[in-house]
């Protein structure tokens, strides 16, 4: 789950790294900086949901302040 995890953080961060790109090179010329950001927040979305459904099967657990 862990790497799962991770793999999705580093689409969200690529998402994000492509809209800068994106918003440098086109100077709001084209639409691909709000489709990164839109695949963006799609990616965040996912994940989140991923951990709730992981949560309430049983595959996750919280851990609690130590």
């Amino acid at each position: 789950m862990k790497i799962v995890v991770a793999i999705a953080f580093i689409l969200i961060i690529g998402s994000l790294a492509s809209a800068l790109v994106f918003l440098m090179r086109d100077k709001g010329k084209s639409n691909r900086t709000v489709q990164a950001l839109t695949m963006r927040v799609g990616f965040s979305v996912a994940l989140f949901i991923l951990l709730l459904v992981l949560y309430k099967l049983g595959y996750i657990q919280p851990t609690g302040l130590h």
